[in-house]
């Protein structure tokens, strides 16, 4: 089977070429990647680079990203809105700041339904399915009313809302406390198990990479210096930065196992209504519990 992904590309800034340095990554379909590195690696600019933003921060990208078969890097803006949020969806770091602190919540759940589809479905399945409240009242806050942990959450129900083939997430745990990372981490997880979405899970927290993903590279100085099966990455790893990297982590976690606050869920099959314009019936017990 043709990956769902494939890349290799050089990528810079004025003043500052090299930031990537023919890296070469694939993603499988349904595999869920860990790309790790220290600040300033390049990672944000990999993800830039396959949503065709880079040249927004002045940043160049040659090279090809082979994305269902078609290279990005030669699609025009027009056709890349297409995919943007539709088949290609981010989940930034930050989510308090990633949110429009003066929009209402279901404001901005329409705004980016409308983006690429017409019409107004019901909310509360893509909300259970992240365990979120189902409740109107919800919707109808705003960002300054959520804790950073159900910012989260939003924003990867955002991200989900068009059921993405493929996921970026950004450094998604850096700003969250150990307990709601871990949730996060099974979250995605099961949105991976049960909807088949590829994660391309970018971070510096070699721990979480750990629990969540099935491979592993590692960006070291704009250049990919090992990738391997995670399995392989933290048992026999072979380069010097990697070995760095984990003799860096306390202890290695176990893999990431279904939390009861995620196994109470049957949101996720009642979010395929959303896409059918069908009403489901969500039970949301235990589903409003939210994000510390």
């Amino acid at each position: 089977m043709s990956p769902l992904l494939k890349l290799c590309i050089s990528a810079g800034y004025p003043g500052k070429p090299g930031v990537l340095r023919d890296v070469a990554l694939e993603i499988g379909q349904g595999e869920i990647v860990g790309l790790v590195g220290r600040s300033g690696e390049g990672k944000s600019t990999l993800i830039l680079s396959i949503l065709g933003l880079l040249g927004l921060k002045n940043g160049t990208c040659t090279g090809e990203i082979q994305f269902q078969g078609r290279d990005l890097l030669r699609l025009k803006e027009k056709e890349m809105r297409k995919l943007r949020g539709l088949q290609i969806a981010l989940v930034p770091q930050s989510p308090l700041s990633a949110l429009n602190p003066n929009l209402r919540l279901g404001t901005q759940l329409e705004e980016c339904w409308r983006a690429h589809r017409p019409g107004r479905p019901e909310w509360q399945p893509l909300l259970a399915s992240v365990s979120l409240p189902t409740e109107p009242e919800f919707l109808r806050l705003y960002p300054r009313n959520l804790s950073v942990g159900m910012a989260q959450r939003f924003l990867i129900a955002l991200a989900l809302l068009h059921r993405p083939a493929l996921l970026l997430a950004d450094e998604p745990t850096s700003a969250l406390d150990t307990i709601t990372q871990a949730e996060i981490l099974a979250l995605f997880r099961r949105v991976n198990q049960e909807m088949g979405v590829s994660i391309l899970y970018i971070s510096h927290d070699l721990a979480s990479v750990a629990a969540l993903c099935q491979r592993v590279a590692i960006l070291h100085k704009g250049e990919l210096v090992e990738s391997a099966p995670a399995e392989e990455i933290f048992r026999a790893p072979q380069h010097a930065y990697t070995r760095q990297l984990i003799a860096a982590i306390p202890s290695l976690p176990l893999p990431v196992e279904e939390s009861p606050l995620a196994s109470t869920a049957d949101g996720l099959a009642a979010l395929d209504q959303v896409h059918r314009g069908q009403p489901a019936p969500v039970d949301s017990k235990g589903l409003s519990r939210l994000g510390r």
